[in-house]
This record gives C-alpha cells, sequence and structure tokens, in this order.
C-alpha cells in the first residue's frame, strides 16, 4: 500500500433548511453551485486523493480492462431484421468504441448502406450517444438523436438516405426519438422542460419548416407526468402516451391525418395504469383497472376506447404479473412473470395455449423485435447468469427453435457448466421470503470465507433479471461469489413486491438487502469480512440505507451515481425528476412524507460510527442523481466516520448518469470497481 495521502475536507458554510417546523443543519449545501470555481476545485481535490491512493492499483487496473476487453468480440454485430423492405444491422468494428448503423435492400446478399458511421461522428466529443432512429415509410428519410454532454438533451437532425446528406436542421433539447406520419414529411417529437429536463410537449415538424414555429400538439401540465410519442406496430396510429408512476393517458391520431387532432383514448383517473397495441379493428389494453393489482388483458374497438367498452381477454391472476403483449396475426404472446421467474406463453387466436419451456431458476427471457403481424415467427432473447445471451427465432405453430446468435465469449476458455448458478431465499424480519440468485465457480467451499459481491436496485417496480456478463468473469474466477438480491421495491415477484417497497414502505427494500446479506452469512457462503455490497442511482440510496443501518456486515461498498440527499432533492422541485417521483418516495412538502423519509435519508442519517470501504463515483453533469448529492455526503462522511478505511470519490468530470460513451471506456470505470474489491481481499493480480 501507499503511504498515507490525506483526503480533502471540504469547507463548512451551515445553511439552515426548515420544514414542518423542524430544521436542518446542511453544511455542504453550498457544493451544489457547478459553476463555483471552489466546488470544481474540491471536487479536483476529491479525484486526485482518488487517483494518488490507488496508485499502487493503476497495473492492475489496466490488467482488469485488457482481460474483460479481450472476452468481447469486437467485430460483431447484431441479428439483422426486416421491416418495410430494408434488412436492419447494427454492427462494431475492430478497435472502434461505437457502432456502425447499416441496412440492405431486400436481401442480406445486397450491397450494404451504412446509415451511420458512430465512430466517425463520436471522434470530436469526449461524450457521445446517439438515440431514436426513425425512418419514414418512403425510406428516405431518417430522423435521430445525438447527446455530446450527457445530460440526456439530444438534438434531432435528419438525414436524406437518398443522397446521404444531413439537413442543417436541428431541434434542440428533446429526448431524441422522431415518429413519421405517413405522409413522410411531417414529424412528431417530445421536448423537454429546460430546467426540470422533464418531457412535457409534443411538437409536430413538417419538412422544410422553420422548428421555431413548430406547432405544440399536445403540453403535459402536470408536473408528475412525462410524455412520449411513438407509432403502433400496425402504422395505423400516431400514439402519445402521458404517464406518471401510477397513471396513464393516451391519445391517438390516425397516421395518414397528421394536421388532425389527437383524441383521448381514455381520461386520466388516478391510480389507472393501461398501454394500448392496435390489432385489426381494435386495441388491446394491459390495464389495473378494477383492482387487477397484476394487471390483465382488455379489448375495445378502435372508434369506442373508453373504459366502459373494455371487455376481457385475459383476466387477472393473483400470482402471476402480465408484463407485456406481442401480436401477431394467429398468435398472441404474453409475457409474464410467475414466481419472480419469466414466462413466455404463445396463445393462438385458435388452438391451444403452451409455453416455452425453460429448465433452471436464474435465467431472463424476453421477447425482442417483432415487427411483422403477419409471421408465425416469434423472436426472442434468453440467457442466465452463466448462459451467454442468444437471439432465437421460434416457430409458434412447428415449435421449431433456431438459434439466429449466441454471444460469443472470446478465449477459448469458458465454459458455463464450470459455474455453478443458483436461486435461494431469505427471510425478511417481517417473514417474507426474499429470493437471491447467485453465480460461483465449481468447487467453492461453504466456510465463510469466499468474497462476494451482492448487488441490487430495489426502486421503481424494476427488475433485476439474471443476466450473463462475460465482464463478470474476472470476479468469478478470482474465487468471487456473484449475488442479486431481488427485493422489495422492484416488481421481481409481482406488482404487490414493488407496492411494498416504495413511499411509506420504502424501508422494506433497505432491511431486505441486509437479510439477504445476513443469510448469506449464516449460510457460510460469506462473512462481513468477505461480503461487498453494490448499487447504483435509486441503488446507491439502498447502498447509503445500508451502511447507516448496518455498517459491520460490509467489508466494502461500491455506490454509483447515489441519489443520497432524498429530503432536499424531493423539497427542491426545480431538479429535474423530482415532481415526477412523488408517487415513489412521497411528497415531503406533506409532513408525514418528510418525517419518514428523513428517517432513511442516507446523508440525513450519517452518524459517527465505523463505515465499511467506500468507493463511490458520479459524473459532474448527471441529470438523473445531481453530483452534489455524492458530493456531501462524502464530506460528511469525511469529517463523521470513526474508521480509517478508504473513502473514494471519482467523478468523471465529462460524463452523466449513464458514465463514460463507447463500450470499452465503461470497461475502464468497471475495472476501477474491481480493483477497489479485489485489492481489499489482497487480490492484486
Amino acid at each position: 500500500m501507499s503511504k498515507k495521502i490525506q483526503p480533502p475536507i471540504a469547507k463548512i458554510i451551515p445553511k439552515e433548511l426548515e420544514k414542518h417546523g423542524d430544521v436542518r443543519l446542511d453544511n455542504y449545501y453550498w457544493l451544489n453551485d457547478r459553476e463555483n470555481p471552489e466546488v470544481i476545485d474540491y471536487l479536483n481535490q476529491e479525484n486526485e486523493y482518488y487517483q494518488q491512493s490507488t496508485a499502487h492499483t493503476k497495473q492492475f487496473q489496466a490488467i482488469l480492462f485488457e482481460e474483460m476487453k479481450a472476452r468481447i468480440k469486437e467485430d460483431d454485430q447484431s441479428v439483422p431484421y426486416f421491416y418495410n423492405g430494408y434488412w436492419y444491422i447494427t454492427r462494431f468494428e475492430i478497435g472502434k468504441g461505437y457502432p456502425i448503423y447499416a441496412r440492405k435492400k431486400e436481401s442480406l446478399e445486397a450491397k450494404e448502406e451504412i446509415i451511420f458511421n458512430c465512430n466517425e461522428m463520436a471522434k470530436d466529443f469526449s461524450f457521445f450517444n446517439m438515440a431514436g432512429l426513425s425512418v419514414s415509410d418512403d425510406n428516405k428519410w431518417i430522423s435521430f438523436g445525438v447527446d455530446t454532454v450527457s445530460r440526456r438533451q439530444y438534438t434531432i437532425q435528419i438525414k436524406n438516405l437518398e443522397t446521404n446528406e444531413i439537413l442543417p436542421l436541428q431541434i434542440e433539447n428533446t429526448t431524441g426519438g422522431a415518429t413519421w406520419a405517413n405522409d413522410n414529411k411531417t414529424f412528431f417529437y417530445s421536448r423537454k422542460d429546460e430546467q426540470t429536463l422533464r418531457p412535457d410537449k409534443i411538437y409536430k415538424h413538417i419538412l422544410g419548416s422553420n422548428p421555431a414555429e413548430d406547432e405544440v400538439v399536445y403540453y403535459e401540465k402536470d408536473e408528475t407526468f412525462d410524455v412520449s410519442v411513438y407509432k403502433s406496430k400496425s402504422r395505423k396510429y400516431i400514439i402519445i402516451d402521458s404517464d406518471s408512476t401510477m397513471t396513464s393517458e393516451y391519445r391517438t391520431l390516425l397516421a395518414s391525418n397528421p394536421q388532425g387532432k389527437f383524441k383521448v383514448f381514455q381520461k386520466r383517473k388516478r391510480g389507472l395504469e393501461y398501454s394500448i397495441s392496435h390489432f385489426e379493428d381494435s386495441f388491446y389494453i394491459v390495464t389495473n383497472k378494477d383492482d387487477a393489482t397484476n394487471f390483465k388483458l382488455m379489448k375495445t374497438p378502435e372508434n369506442e376506447t373508453s373504459h366502459e367498452n373494455w371487455v376481457k381477454v385475459i383476466p387477472h391472476r393473483e400470482q402471476v404479473l402480465l408484463e407485456a403483449i406481442d401480436i401477431f396475426k394467429d398468435y398472441l404472446v404474453v409475457s409474464e412473470r410467475y414466481n419472480g421467474l419469466n414466462q413466455i406463453k404463445i396463445m393462438p387466436w385458435k388452438g391451444k395455449a403452451y409455453y416455452l419451456p425453460f429448465e433452471i431458476e436464474t435465467y431472463m427471457a424476453y421477447t425482442t423485435t417483432n415487427i411483422d403481424f403477419d409471421t408465425e415467427i416469434l423472436r426472442y432473447g434468453y440467457q442466465s447468469l452463466a448462459t451467454p445471451s442468444s437471439v432465437i427465432d421460434f416457430n409458434m405453430r412447428t415449435h421449431e427453435k433456431t438459434i439466429l446468435k449466441e454471444q460469443e465469449v472470446l478465449g477459448g476458455t469458458y465454459d458455463k457448466t464450470n459455474y455453478t448458478e443458483k436461486r435461494i431465499w431469505a427471510t425478511a424480519d417481517d417473514g417474507t421470503k426474499v429470493p437471491i440468485s447467485m453465480i460461483y465457480k465449481n468447487g467453492i467451499i461453504l466456510n465463510g470465507s469466499n468474497p462476494t459481491l451482492l448487488y441490487a436496485y430495489g426502486s421503481y417496480g424494476v427488475t433485476m433479471d439474471c443476466h450473463f456478463s462475460s465482464v463478470r468473469l474476472s470476479l468469478l474466477d478470482r474465487g468471487f461469489i456473484y449475488a442479486i438480491a431481488h427485493i422489495r421495491g422492484g416488481e421481481d415477484l409481482g406488482r404487490n413486491w414493488y407496492d411494498d417497497g416504495k413511499l411509506l414502505k420504502k424501508v422494506n427494500t433497505f432491511t431486505d438487502f441486509i437479510a439477504c446479506s445476513e443469510y448469506l452469512i449464516a449460510e457460510n457462503y460469506t462473512s462481513p469480512e468477505h461480503l461487498f455490497a453494490e448499487g447504483g442511482s435509486a441503488g446507491g440510496l439502498l447502498m447509503g440505507a445500508i451502511i447507516n443501518m448496518a455498517p459491520n456486515l460490509y467489508k466494502g461498498v461500491i455506490a454509483q451515481v447515489p441519489f443520497v440527499d432524498v429530503v432536499t432533492t424531493m423539497l427542491d422541485d426545480s431538479i429535474p425528476l423530482t415532481t415526477g417521483e412523488y408517487d415513489e418516495w412521497g411528497n415531503p412538502n406533506k409532513k408525514k412524507y418528510y418525517n419518514y423519509m428523513k428517517s432513511y435519508s442516507p446523508y440525513d442519517n450519517v452518524v459517527a460510527q465505523s463505515y465499511p470501504n467506500l468507493y463511490i463515483s458520479t459524473g459532474l453533469h448527471d441529470s438523473q442523481v445531481q453530483y452534489w448529492e455524492p458530493a456531501k455526503w462524502i464530506a460528511k462522511l469525511r469529517i463523521l466516520k470513526t474508521d480509517d478505511h478508504q473513502l473514494y470519490f471519482d467523478i468523471n468530470m465529462d460524463a452523466g448518469h449513464g458514465g463514460a460513451s463507447g463500450r470499452f471506456e465503461a470497461l475502464k470505470e468497471v475495472a476501477k470497481e474491481y480493483s477497489f474489491l479485489l485489492d481489499l481481499q489482497g487480490i492484486q493480480s
């Protein structure tokens, strides 16, 4: 280890924050000014401290990076899909970090047309992301969005696919996507509020016109809702989607009549969630109407769409979460979740329904690009903790399965039979059984000495499925157990699993994770000297909460872009996302929610105690979780913690919430995290 380097200590400028007669003293509130040179200076000092303190791991980081990169097929490409006369392909070239988007007319043997080479487009930027590619029905125009700052504010541009000319048109501060009407000259797009970055307006643009004069066709005034626009799979309708955490509202317009007025599908009603799919003369609706907590499927005539016309197709089931549907001419495909596991159900419109068979409990299966109605082929993806991802075409009539592509793990040494993957169940404080999925190399002895990384998220109803990662092998092959805690706040075991981990039940998320940690220790998988925890964003909030509540369970914790200053952020409605989050965390302008979130907010609950070793990362331009949340948290931890454990703050001064851009740059960030874990276990090669 290097000689002891002194960490930076942030200046204290006390600020009193009063609400409901309660005064919180925030000594580091001043760090929220990105334009203040003193703030930038402090962040640079933290970066310098991190770099100096980990200088002895730099060579190991480089080894890890090259090792992880060497497993990835550099000249990889997606499985082609056919749409409106063209095969579309995304591919990578050796040594290049960004994708190339291409297409071939009618046949895969046809000459390749390169639509975009993002390597060329990204070369002048430290960050580059392209999103929202959308081709007009006549195949002449493609719209695309570009973000070069990493605040998810995209500039929409248009390319002429016949001449390869990019038009001078630039529409700024959008979500990146655009939806073409059938006239091939009109498109609709969503724009963001400049300050909160909430997508709140849908605009209509006609090629050749001045974008400053674009018509606002819908303005979502309710600050708890976001809006988006898309085209139905049938290509008959342009659809505007207004969504909050627990309420939906859609508007439809015939794609052949872009100058018409959008019609409300079913007026919003608090607590009523629904999504719509058009087929023939009907809309199919996945909804929680009439207390269908786990959702059911209904349908309605396309010209009579209000809820009194909806009729049941698949009833609500207490144990099965209905997640999504894919409609085909002769089949309905239903994506479900039962006992925490994905299920894909094939339902012929005429005939007997059946499920695709999956043998293990640590997999994920999902329908992918299914654009055509008139086909008997379902395309789906499958992977598990030990099985590389594959894309499969399944014939729903003959039940024949064709594996189109399986992710390659280069190096020639990977064999999934060398690893054990399984699911176990911990018991939470209130008796609830919580699943844990895990993978480790065969031959591990359960003697409490195995280094273990426990990962979780646990918010927004986001399910943490068991995905394969070739990167993760760098831990597994060095003796680590990798585990995912499927805690409440996600939707892993149905909608109630989510409802029991939000608002005034949020603490269940944290106590579930602690119960999973204690179970791994009790069952001798690991011990506090060898147990590590990891989470990002709202999962970073989880990390902040557990180290306040049970710091002695963990040797080290990784928190990426952590949401840790919950009360202050949720009281500031100028910050991106805040108002739309009230149904997730509660509105602290109401006293009961204020008191509850103050009881667990990591920043507000830092105390004088020993904390685990900590590696915390953020991006200066993060629009989802502002950089100052972890900055303030770390400043407070430095003053109060009673240990001499590592506390590192790694700030990417160029990037935002998603971290570095380019597929290999992101591996450098993983190498930093892995070197932190491995170094604490005395593993340096």
